[in-house]
């Protein structure tokens, strides 16, 4: 399973399914996903974030119950860890990741993948990128799916149709930053033939990636 979808369209996701299909997503979720992935997921098709400014002291517990949730693992801690990210605004996270880089020394991505695993980690670790950087959330989606599942053709497909008029030369250069390749010399290392040539063709690349 692959978590793509950004999670602020999950409402929005919830109600063009019930006009379109009369699905109840919510109820799909709750019958076909468990455990704290289907909490957070039900969480966030709920479409209970908060809005406003952010709180310099509540950042701070909220960093240290982040903390506590990385290193004990608990049912309640889980509870908890995907409460706050489900239900913060955005600035009120920004300001919770900066506090719990301060507090453990670790990025909070590093930490969800060093003490989770599975679909619940993979939810955590989408969340936190949509917040922080959705190109960078892209570039990693697009990464994953070129080096970890032996290039997952609709996942690259999917996001470089869907990005290629909204942010595809942010999400490139986020890509390049954080592995070191560019897009284009991955896609052109792992992909063939007219496949390879069509989405190099939508990617586009600079000089030094030929």
């Amino acid at each position: 399973m692959s978590v793509y979808l950004h999670p602020v369209c999950l409402p929005f996701v919830c109600l063009f399914s019930y006009v379109t299909f009369r699905a109840d997503l919510q109820q799909d979720i709750d019958s076909e996903t468990s455990g704290h992935f289907r909490d957070t997921l039900m969480n966030l098709a709920q479409g209970t974030r908060m809005e406003g400014y952010a709180d310099p002291s509540t950042a701070a517990q909220d960093a240290m119950i982040l903390w506590e949730a990385c290193q004990q693992k608990t049912g309640e801690h889980k509870n908890m860890l995907q409460m706050i990210l489900c239900n913060r605004s955005y600035q009120q996270l920004w300001m919770v990741f900066q506090e719990f880089q301060s507090i453990s020394g670790q990025d909070l991505v590093d930490a969800i993948n060093d003490c989770y695993d599975g679909y619940f980690q993979e939810l955590l670790v989408a969340i936190v990128l949509c917040v922080r950087d959705k190109p960078s959330y892209f570039a990693y989606r697009l990464h994953n799916a070129i080096h970890d599942f032996g290039f997952h053709n609709k996942t690259v497909i999917r996001i470089l149709i869907a990005r290629s008029e909204i942010d595809l030369m942010t999400i490139r250069q986020r890509y390049k930053e954080r592995y070191g390749k560019s897009l284009f010399h991955d896609i052109k290392h792992f992909a063939s033939g007219h496949y390879e040539s069509a989405l190099l063709a939508i990617c586009a690349g600079d000089v030094e990636d030929y």
